[in-house]
């Protein structure tokens, strides 16, 4: 039984999970975004989303933790300079995961992981987004304004002369 255990074991040694979730959150840093099982992925967000809090604060001390973790001069160096500007104002929530479907092999449920603040195709959609109508009926007087204004016209006083 597994009472109170938060830690998704992922079938692996512990030295072995933790590799490889430092192997995929170096990979994550730095190409933005990574294909993987959802159950990868769910443990990759725990284990990723503070390394990224921790980033906000750009310290000697932030950065040997997040070393610690990452084991990746590059990686860290982008999580700091480029990702922690990004996020800056973000309270939370830096991760996104979209699942993609089964794996044929195995019948595996395959995601995406990816940083939410570099899918330029999502970023688009929600800043484009239409203002919302409203859904009653709009008055008769608002409707005639706009006809009303078209008859003052000059051309259309130049019509009434004649």
């Amino acid at each position: 039984m597994r009472h109170g255990c938060k830690v998704n074991k992922l079938s692996r040694t512990h030295a072995h999970r933790v590799a490889m979730l430092s192997n995929m959150a170096t990979s994550l840093i730095l190409h933005k975004r990574v294909e993987t099982t959802l159950a990868k992925a769910k443990a990759l967000r725990v284990y990723v989303e503070p390394l990224i809090n921790r980033s906000k604060e750009d310290s000697t001390h932030s950065r040997r933790v997040v070393f610690s973790y990452l084991q990746n001069k590059e990686a860290v160096t982008e999580l700091f300079r480029e990702i922690s500007q990004k996020v800056a104002n973000r309270p939370g929530g830096y991760t996104r995961i979209l699942k993609t479907g089964i794996r044929h092999g195995d019948n595996a449920e395959m995601a995406i992981i990816e940083l939410v603040d570099y899918n330029e195709n999502m970023l688009k959609e929600t800043k484009t987004a239409k203002a919302k109508t409203t859904r009653r009926s709009r008055s008769k007087k608002a409707t005639e304004a706009p006809v009303a204004n078209a008859e003052t016209t000059p051309a259309a006083e130049e019509a009434k002369a004649e």
